[in-house]
């Protein structure tokens, strides 16, 4: 007996969910599931550490980054701008604790606009490459894209303006 009130249990459960999933928009149901799995695969890897299997929480780790791109940055950008806040912490021109407006006078040396645009300041560079440089950072750093990423916009056209002062 208790088989049959667990089966229409289960049938009841089922049936109301699968009727909830057909009257949702399926564009709430995909960022649903993401979000979902995303979580899973967090506690996933935070169960697998735990149990002293490390190196199997990594990839786990990293495939649910790449669900991270609901509205924002994707792994590849992350790890670009990620790079550039660490160029520009290391020449003291960018820090989270610091007001935002001490250092908005200062000028970048030549060496360190070069190294801002991932230029290669031996090689013999154009305004075209300069160019090139500046808009692939833009394109991940924009304030449009992420308004707390205006200072570093604007770092980013002071060195441009530096490189190409210099090539001038």
């Amino acid at each position: 007996m208790n088989i049959i009130i667990y089966t229409l249990v289960f049938l009841g459960i089922t049936y109301f969910l699968l009727k909830l999933v057909a009257n949702t928009s399926s564009k709430k149901i995909s960022k649903h599931l993401r979000k979902l799995i995303f979580l899973g695969m967090i506690i996933l890897a935070i169960l697998f550490v735990v149990a002293g299997k490390f190196l199997l929480s990594i990839p786990l780790t990293l495939l649910s980054l790449a669900l991270v791109k609901l509205k924002g940055f994707s792994i590849f950008q992350l790890i670009g701008l990620f790079r550039l806040i660490q160029t520009l912490r290391s020449s003291g021109r960018f820090s989270f604790n610091q007001n935002q407006n001490i250092k908005n006078s200062s000028t970048i040396t030549l060496e360190e606009a070069y190294k801002i645009l991932n230029l290669d300041i031996k090689k013999k560079i154009t305004k075209k490459d300069v160019q090139k440089a500046h808009i692939k950072i833009q394109k991940k750093i924009h304030p449009d894209i992420s308004p707390e990423t205006t200072r570093l916009s604007m770092i980013v056209n002071e060195a441009k303006e530096v490189v190409l002062k210099n090539i001038v």
